[in-house]
């Protein structure tokens, strides 16, 4: 079952707090739940922030404002020089929901245990035609060196350029998928290359829930470096 699920889903509501947090009548939640995924949407498909590597958007209610809060791994880049560019972007929510909008921007400390972070990395080597194998091992690599306990990355289309689509994927340490208080982190893009759409998918061990190290100790524990072999189907 953990292979099947989302494990950000399986987990929400039992170690994993929820991406919106607010309460309303069975009258207006579908209106509230639409002007969420418009934010969403509206920050997560803009060319403009793309490059500021935005992991995740979590949204807050309250009677007054709305509060929006993106985690970043290169918040200048939607700050701007003097918060110019976080005022502005400020302003376009608001106009967007037509409510007011509190945002703010936290910076992510170590982007390479980020599932959705890495996934996009590997989605922008691929575009530029680098080798997937490479790309592969790479982030595998990165990852492991940044103190994840566990990285698995799947790839599935016209790898390489073949013609017939198939699904290649790779792990190294330990990503055990079933376990609640394991915490698994994952993430999930599309690469767009002149052959077509590549899916990918990461999973990354970050550790437990209530460890605070978070990983860091993952090298000196029992997680291998040796990365096991590619699968073929």
């Amino acid at each position: 079952m953990g292979q099947k699920v989302n494990p950000i889903a399986f987990r929400v509501g039992v170690t994993r707090g929820w991406g919106s947090r607010w309460y309303a009548s069975k009258k207006d939640f579908a209106d509230l739940l639409q002007e969420d995924r418009k934010v969403r949407n509206f920050i997560l498909r803009n060319a403009k922030y793309k490059s500021a590597g935005i992991d995740r958007v979590e949204i807050e209610r309250t009677r007054d404002e709305v509060r929006v809060m993106l985690y970043v791994a290169r918040p200048g880049l939607i700050i701007g020089k003097k918060g110019t560019d976080v005022e502005g972007l400020q302003t376009e929510l608001q106009n967007l929901i037509g409510r007011r909008v509190n945002l703010k921007v936290d910076q992510i400390e170590r982007p390479e245990i980020m599932a959705q972070l890495v996934a996009e990395d590997i989605s922008q080597q691929l575009a530029k035609r680098s080798s997937f194998r490479r790309t592969l091992k790479r982030s595998l690599e990165q990852t492991m060196d940044a103190g994840a306990k566990g990285i698995k990355i799947q790839m599935a289309g016209r790898l390489g350029g073949a013609e017939m689509a198939r699904r290649e994927k790779a792990s190294m340490g330990s990503v055990p998928l079933s376990t609640l208080q394991a915490k698994i982190d994952y993430g999930f893009t599309e690469a767009m290359t002149p052959q077509g759409h590549i899916g990918i998918q990461v999973w990354i061990n970050q550790g437990t829930y209530g460890d605070d190290t978070d990983g860091v100790d993952a090298q000196t524990g029992q997680a291998s470096k040796k990365p096991k072999r590619s699968h073929k189907r």
